[in-house]
């Protein structure tokens, strides 16, 4: 079970972070991600992180802007997003996948539709320009 919340109403060139927290399974043993969806696009993989080594994958779009890491205290994955965007708006969804592999966590950011058949609400972000 994943439980993403951060989202908001910000203007370009603000911050915002993101939080999915997990079961203690879940995050020790799954590889998860951050995907969004722009109305009227396709859903998307952000960026995702492996459960093995926490080796990282970024959308070519928001590398050097967003950073994915994890909190083993908390069991919280986070996304960091700064320099935002309006093109960042989207409802954000955090999803993961029993993946042991670092390619597995690639082709699961790359590929969502291959990996994910159903998601939960996810949360809105809206950058202003």
């Amino acid at each position: 079970q994943l439980e993403d919340s951060g989202g908001g109403l910000v203007q370009a060139g603000a911050s915002l972070r993101l939080s999915c927290a997990a079961s203690e399974r879940t995050f020790s043993s799954y590889s998860i991600g951050w995907f969004r969806q722009a109305p009227g696009k396709e859903r998307e993989g952000v960026s995702c992180i492996s459960s093995n080594d926490g080796s990282t994958y970024y959308a070519d779009s928001v590398k050097g802007r967003f950073t994915i890491s994890k909190d083993n205290a908390e069991n919280t994955v986070y996304l960091q997003m700064d320099s935002l965007k309006p093109e960042d708006t989207a409802v954000y969804y955090c999803a993961a996948k029993l993946i042991a592999t670092v390619q597995g966590m690639q082709a699961m950011c790359v590929m969502p539709r291959k990996f994910f058949g159903s998601w939960g609400q996810g949360t809105q972000v809206t950058v202003s320009s």
